[in-house]
């Protein structure tokens, strides 16, 4: 596995400020930190290959420096179940990239596992603010943050009492804990996740911050290490993604 100083200096020595999807991901995993099944695909063949390793339903992403916005392009199809939608999805992605971006570097397209329907979303976002330096936020997905702005931050170094205040703070917390006919969420999980994105900025201060990260919970019986026991399940809470990146 990679370290987290040969990723930063990889970048850095290629002339970017931002961590390509594949990398991020690499980070994460660096930190021990739960994330779905990925891979970077060459070509076709490759991503049916890993797709048939991390297992259907996935999702596949144009990974290019010079592509940020990659839906806009047409660089991402999501909920492929079959290797022949996987091939045409890889095929199709590539004829974008090129079309509206001629010239773009493309690292490759990259496969990843998707968040199972009825996942409760969570964003954990870093900053390293000029006064108070690494700084984490906390907040539910989707409408929560987006429209109500209903988070909740942290200067850090702090404690895991702090990181689950800052869980409780949001006003989405009842959520989860559980709602009607939701089950309480494995909120050990989403603290373990919190200390984690504030090592990462800690650490490396090449680091200026980086999108929220997605988290989404699920049953996986196959994921022991970051799990918590509700009604003979394995409910495990992963990383699904990082929104534009780590920026360096």
């Amino acid at each position: 596995m990679v370290t987290p100083r040969e990723i930063i200096e990889k970048a850095l020595a290629s002339g970017r400020n931002k961590l390509l999807e594949h990398e991020a991901m690499q980070l994460l995993e660096a930190y021990n930190t739960p994330i779905p099944g990925y891979g970077l695909a060459r070509d076709a063949e490759e991503a049916v290959s890993i797709a048939e390793k991390i297992g259907y339903p996935v999702v596949l992403k144009i990974v290019s420096p010079q592509i940020i916005h990659k839906s806009d392009i047409g660089g991402v199809v999501v909920g492929l179940n079959t290797p022949e939608e996987v091939k045409e999805a890889f095929k199709q992605i590539i004829e974008n990239a090129k079309r509206h971006v001629p010239g773009a570097q493309i690292e490759g397209v990259l496969v990843q596992a998707m968040a199972p329907k009825g996942a409760i979303e969570v964003v954990v976002g870093g900053i390293r603010d000029p006064v108070f330096g690494p700084t984490i936020m906390f907040g539910l997905g989707g409408i929560f943050v987006e429209l109500f702005r209903d988070v909740s931050f942290r200067v850090a170094p702090f404690t895991e009492q702090d990181a689950e205040e800052m869980i409780k703070e949001v006003k989405a917390y009842k959520m989860l804990k559980g709602y009607r006919n939701m089950p309480p969420r494995d909120i050990k999980s989403l603290i373990d996740i919190i200390m984690k994105a504030q090592k990462i900025l800690i650490e490396n201060p090449e680091i200026r911050g980086y999108n929220p990260l997605l988290v989404s919970r699920h049953a996986n019986t196959h994921h022991q290490a970051t799990a918590g026991t509700y009604a003979r399940r394995t409910e495990s809470v992963r990383c699904t993604c990082l929104r534009q990146l780590i920026w360096l």
